[in-house]
């Protein structure tokens, strides 16, 4: 049985958002928000971080065929340079939240910043998504669907290893780009090498 919580309020219909990617260095911010019924069954549920790539896969399914909505939504680097990854982030959730076929009345985030959505009240938890069902479940369904489109990404610019990495800062995807410089992918904004060297962004 999972050790989450299946609801902040039981009188009220929750839905659960997270992002992921928010510390790549290329690729989209990725946000989903999910609302799940009161009695659900997700035993291996869990923060997507505490989970291998073969559990969450088996979630992603399981959480669609069990919630009462969910939806997806996705940020694009270009975005996230204009407004920067915080309020990208943001941004990616209140879409979500806005593409959900059932209205929630309160909105769960991940983190401990939001900005008011023009319809729904909302509650900020910190590490939500190892505390809440909702949240964790949008956790999976935002860390699956990212990973997928970074793998399809890397087959169009495998030199950054993005199958593997999926964006993130790891020494090979750092070195790749000091040796061929950036893709169209990849944010302008963020730190892209250690040294930060001179890198041509046309």
């Amino acid at each position: 049985m999972s050790n989450l919580q299946p609801y902040l309020h039981a009188d009220l219909l929750e839905a659960g958002c997270d992002e992921a990617g928010r510390g790549c260095l290329a690729g989209p911010v990725v946000a989903a928000a999910v609302i799940l019924p009161k009695e659900f069954d997700l035993p291996l549920l869990d923060d997507s971080k505490k989970l291998s790539h073969k559990v969450r896969e088996t979630l992603k399914g399981q959480i669609k065929e069990q919630a009462l909505a969910w939806a997806v939504a996705v940020i694009d680097n270009e975005t996230i340079d204009q407004i920067n990854i915080l309020n990208a982030s943001i941004l990616g959730m209140q879409q979500a939240v806005d593409q959900l076929a059932i209205a929630p009345k309160l909105l769960l985030i991940d983190g401990n910043r939001f900005k008011k959505h023009q319809e729904y009240n909302h509650q900020c938890v910190v590490g939500g998504d190892a505390k809440f069902a909702s949240i964790a479940a949008a956790s999976v369904l935002a860390k699956t669907y990212r990973d997928e489109l970074m793998e399809t990404l890397h087959n169009e610019f495998s030199v950054y290893d993005w199958s593997k990495n999926k964006g993130y800062p790891t020494k090979k995807h750092r070195a790749a780009i000091v040796l061929h410089g950036i893709s169209p992918y990849h944010r302008k904004s963020f730190k892209l090498t250690d040294e930060q060297l001179s890198i041509k962004f046309e």
